[in-house]
């Protein structure tokens, strides 16, 4: 699905509020399909590298979500000054509750801009397989994943369900 080239209709730049789980493909969605077009690409986990190191390796992996708040905080300015700007973004954040997605979807709105929900679904043994390569890797966007910790986040992850999402299947891209 090239989500780019079928922007909502209306005034002011697009956003695309990516959802998904960790090792979903929503990094790798946003490089290849949409940077490529001009779209600004605004990542919480690249921030939080960039302020604090690696996760799990520079600070301690309990203390990520400390660390992530100041990061939210400086990637929802940056978005709403982009849109003031005219630019099209897209947020590489998981967007894991509904709560989230209504708080940026509303912040995006507020901007002047056009919210586009893009949800990756992934099974569990997918992101698994994704997972054990990614964990090798050591740059900002590889945060290493446990199979327990996947569990987690998949307990916790409420997938959208009605809120005019848009659907990017595994592997189109």
């Amino acid at each position: 699905m090239d989500v780019h080239e079928d922007s909502p209709v209306g005034e002011g730049p697009v956003v695309y509020l990516l959802v998904g789980l960790t090792g979903a493909g929503k990094t790798t969605y946003a490089q290849q399909r949409l940077e490529p077009s001009g779209v600004v690409r605004l990542s919480v986990d690249e921030t939080v590298a960039r302020d604090h190191g690696r996760y799990g390796v520079d600070y301690p992996e309990n203390e990520y979500f400390e660390r992530e708040a100041p990061a939210v905080a400086e990637v929802r300015s940056r978005l709403v000054d982009l849109v003031g700007q005219g630019r099209d973004v897209v947020v590489d954040h998981g967007l894991w509750t509904r709560q989230s997605r209504e708080e940026w979807r509303k912040l995006v709105e507020d901007a002047g801009g056009r919210p586009r929900l893009l949800y990756f679904p992934v099974d569990q043994e997918e992101l698994l397989r994704r997972l054990a390569a990614r964990n090798l890797r050591a740059d900002a966007n590889a945060l290493a994943v446990t199979e327990s910790a996947l569990s987690d986040f998949v307990a916790r992850f409420e997938p959208p369900h009605g809120e005019g999402e848009e659907i990017v299947v595994p592997g189109s891209f």
